[in-house]
């Protein structure tokens, strides 16, 4: 396998904690690929070419790892723009508009949805995304859950099931019902092709004592809790996440003080999504208030049709440095490291040798230009397990 020797790098985001750094920034910076793997990182000047080594000038531009998407919903039918402008033109927000959603989707077909899924991904690997984490939640029968899992996992290894996205309108007066199926038929055909359970744990969703019944039945499974919390007002998501141990905790617009003090220390992530108040003019979340306290703080795209249609992270990035009190080496921290421990995952998120080569070479000369020059495409390369993937 050919190896790449990436060098001329003007700034190097390695995410390898220095000095106060927690960006572990180098300037006039090489890095070496082998095996799709990094195998050297040092100065350009201490660079060594040789036999059989790729050398790709960087011309001084930057390099941040790949962005880890950890919160999406890229499997479905149809969208929902109308529902959009009516919510620009002032009707608000409701949890229900997923019925929508589910109804588009269980029409359509595997390959209809196959290939739009192509297309997400694709367009996520333009924006510089190497890691993606895709959710059910659409089907929400045993047979369309157990479809949009396995059609994940074709793309990704980071699959959730999220049965318990919204009770679907032929279990509106039955909602034990509905739990009795999320925790038994539905999670027993889905478990197969996931790695992770999530729940809706929201006022018009699912309440706290139904949220946790169906995350103890999904670990029950063997998977991995995570759980969507606090995002339309004060709530119990982030406390049942924290007491279950959940990866992540999704949202996270209304928080108490006592939901700050549980997360902090804990190896539970606040993931925040500034697409989502970007889009349903909801109140942004205070990222600052929680770095402050000392509580792991990761950005995501929430990528779906009714809340949040965009896969950008650097959108994400621009987002949180203006609206939710992070600096840009936070935000970018939080869009690759900090997505890398939303899924609990050590080879990503960070650029030394022996992690995965998931890089992203910018066409700017530093990571500040993510934010500085909001929705202009500064990706120039990507390379994903040391391939190019753009």
């Amino acid at each position: 396998m050919t190896a790449t020797l990436l060098t001329n790098i003007g700034e190097l985001t390695t995410n390898v904690a220095a000095a106060g750094d927690a960006c572990g920034t180098r300037r006039d910076a090489a890095v070496l690929i082998e095996g799709g793997r990094i195998a050297w990182v040092g100065s350009a000047a201490r660079a060594r070419e040789a036999d059989g080594v790729e050398v790709v000038d960087a011309g001084g531009r930057a390099v941040i790892p790949g962005f880890v998407d950890s919160h999406t919903h890229l499997v479905f039918g149809g969208d929902r723009a109308d529902e959009f402008a009516a919510r620009m033109a002032g009707e608000p927000y409701a949890a229900g508009g997923i019925r929508t959603t589910v109804a588009a989707t269980r029409a359509a077909g595997d390959d209809e949805l196959r290939r739009r899924l192509a297309g997400f991904v694709a367009e996520c690997r333009r924006q510089g995304t190497t890691t993606l984490e895709v959710k059910t939640g659409y089907g929400l029968t045993a047979h369309d859950e157990a479809r949009l899992a396995r059609l994940a996992a074709e793309v990704t290894g980071e699959v959730t099931f999220l049965g318990a996205h919204v009770v679907p309108a032929e279990y509106t007066h039955r909602r034990d019902d509905y739990v009795d199926l999320v925790c038994d038929e539905m999670l027993r055909a889905v478990a197969p092709h996931a790695k992770w359970v999530d729940v809706f744990c929201e006022t018009g969703a699912f309440s706290p004592d139904e949220s946790r019944r169906v995350l103890a039945a999904g670990i029950a499974h063997g998977l991995v809790p995570r759980v969507h919390g606090n995002q339309l007002g004060p709530g119990e998501g982030v406390r049942i996440a924290v007491a279950l141990g959940a990866a992540s905790v999704d949202h996270c617009t209304y928080v108490t003080d006592a939901d700050v003090a549980a997360l902090a220390g804990t190896e539970t992530v606040a993931t925040l999504l500034p697409g989502v108040e970007f889009s349903t003019r909801h109140p942004y979340p205070d990222a600052r208030r929680l770095i402050d306290a000392g509580v792991t703080v990761a950005l995501a795209s929430d990528c779906n049709p009714g809340t949040s249609f965009t896969s950008s992270m650097p959108l994400m990035i621009a987002l949180a440095v203006r609206e939710m009190g992070m600096t840009v080496p936070e935000a970018v921290w939080a869009a690759t490291a900090g997505g890398a421990a939303a899924l609990r995952r050590d080879d990503i998120g960070v650029l030394a040798p022996g992690m995965r080569a998931d890089l992203v070479v910018l066409e700017a000369p530093s990571r500040t230009h993510l934010a500085y020059r909001p929705g202009v495409p500064l990706v120039d390369r990507v390379y994903r397990d040391g391939v190019r993937a753009n």
